[in-house]
């Protein structure tokens, strides 16, 4: 278990009530909070994590990505979008990441 992964366990179990409240709300913005389809949200979803540089994020919402749908080209280009916002590194990052959830590298990403 890594770090973000031990640090989630204890704040469920130290703090379970808000973090339900947390992912109530979560789940109900994605699927109550606007027009998009499935696919889309995820795909945005993709994008931010991308931009935020939110290693862990980005990886659940990758395999959440692919699990509804999204085809890895699509998922990639969601990665590609962020570069002009977010910066050439970023979006690097962000590839290496896809390539690692996919099983195409073995090079370690740090998990922030």
């Amino acid at each position: 278990m890594d770090t973000i992964e031990s640090n989630l366990k204890y704040f469920r179990e130290t703090h379970g009530e808000i973090y339900e409240a947390y992912e109530e709300f979560g789940k109900r913005l994605h699927t109550e909070g606007g027009p998009l389809d499935e696919k889309t949200r995820w795909l945005v979803k993709v994008g931010i994590s991308t931009t935020n540089q939110n290693h862990y994020a980005l990886k659940t919402h990758i395999r959440k990505a692919l699990k509804h749908g999204c085809s890895r080209e699509e998922v990639e280009h969601a990665i590609l979008l962020a570069a002009t916002t977010a910066g050439f590194p970023r979006t690097m990052e962000g590839v290496l990441i896809l390539r690692e959830v996919m099983g195409e590298t073995d090079e370690p990403v740090l998990t922030r």
